[in-house]
């Protein structure tokens, strides 16, 4: 006897219920904002956490911004420059962000900018006169900016050519100040990364604190 029904048909899920007519109202609504919701506490939040916590332990000074602290009081960063004007100090290396750690820039000016041309040239002339050296002496570091602005190194060159300037300032003899210098220099990091270089506001850090002492 044939039959319009069979079991295996009866079994069948409902094709509405597949296509979801059967959810609960809002249900995918709620599933969106909870898993939006452990995403962003996971990856924006505790990730961040960790982040930050794992790097204190690490790099405990790093992550605190490498300051520097003299007598109980902050007095830079060894990543940030600082304008030095005084004559017993050696002088970093010009800043387009005018040395402002919250707007780093570089001047974005190409070689052929003729304002590029004038202030470099403007520049040479000032420091050649500053360290009583001609003009073709004068480092390339000590008349251009970095691309960032922020660069707190100079080149042991530009820190040899300003010796005299600074030992005439303090009254120290160059052989001093020499060695202050040569003491400061860093090599390429792990000896490959970048060329050798000087921190400029720990080099005159360390110039106060020679003649602080006894």
């Amino acid at each position: 006897m044939n039959s319009t029904h069979s079991p295996a048909a009866a079994s069948l899920p409902d094709a509405s219920a597949a296509n979801g007519e059967h959810l609960q109202p809002g249900g995918a609504w709620r599933a969106s904002i909870v898993f939006a919701c452990v995403v962003m506490a996971c990856f924006g939040l505790l990730y961040s956490f960790a982040g930050a916590g794992l790097g204190r332990v690490l790099f405990p000074e790093q992550a605190q911004g490498s300051l520097i602290v003299r007598e109980g009081t902050v007095v830079g960063s060894a990543l940030v420059p600082q304008p030095f004007t005084d004559d017993r100090y050696f002088a970093s290396r010009p800043s387009a962000a005018n040395y402002d750690p919250m707007a780093a820039a570089g001047s974005n000016q190409a070689r052929s900018n003729p304002e590029l041309r004038k202030r470099v040239n403007e520049a040479v002339a000032a420091v050649a006169a500053r360290e009583g050296v001609s003009p073709a002496e004068v480092p390339g570091d000590l008349v251009t900016q970095s691309g960032g602005g922020l660069d707190p190194h100079i080149s042991p060159a530009a820190a040899r050519i300003q010796m005299a300037r600074v030992a005439r300032a303090r009254g120290l003899d160059v052989a001093v100040v020499r060695n202050a210098v040569d003491a400061h220099v860093e090599a390429p990091q792990y000896g490959l990364l970048g060329q050798p270089r000087v921190n400029v506001l720990e080099l005159n850090l360390a110039l106060d604190t020679l003649q602080s002492e006894p």
